[in-house]
């Protein structure tokens, strides 16, 4: 069992435009990591890089195209090894619903607790990234 992660949040854009900077590494690093190489596909390596010691890889186990895309973790740290993440997409009359969850943390730490934050910040980053085309550059992302 573990400790989730849960933010939910509504982007006022298109589920494809949504998907799109959740799964695109050329996306992501727009409000995530400095640099993404993937394929959404099932069973598919994704690499998250933020810097040489924290060069991360996960495997993508659900990638429903405008719907969900989930990764597990597969190298990164202890805490965050044994972890999954998705996104989950849904219309509404204000745009999509974003269901984000990072599941199977280990213990309820601090590093818990600062990824938490770390998220809710990034995530409000994808948010004024799809909407409005903002970027962050990395080095000012929390």
């Amino acid at each position: 069992m573990g400790h989730t992660i849960y933010h939910n949040f509504v982007i006022n854009s298109s589920k494809e435009k949504v998907f799109e900077g959740v799964f695109n590494p050329d996306h992501l690093i727009n409000w995530w990591p400095a640099q993404c190489a993937g394929n959404p596909a099932l069973g598919a390596a994704y690499n998250f890089y933020f810097k040489p010691e924290y060069d991360w890889w996960g495997e993508v186990i659900k990638c429903d195209p405008g719907k969900s895309f989930h990764i597990k973790m597969t190298r990164s740290d202890k805490d965050w090894d044994p972890t999954s993440f998705g996104f989950d997409l849904e219309d509404t009359q204000d745009g999509v619903q974003v269901s984000f969850w990072h599941s199977d943390w280990p213990e309820c730490n601090q590093h818990f607790k600062i990824a938490s934050y770390c998220w809710a910040i990034l995530l409000q980053g994808l948010k004024n990234y799809v909407e409005k085309g903002v970027i962050i550059p990395f080095e000012h992302r929390n």
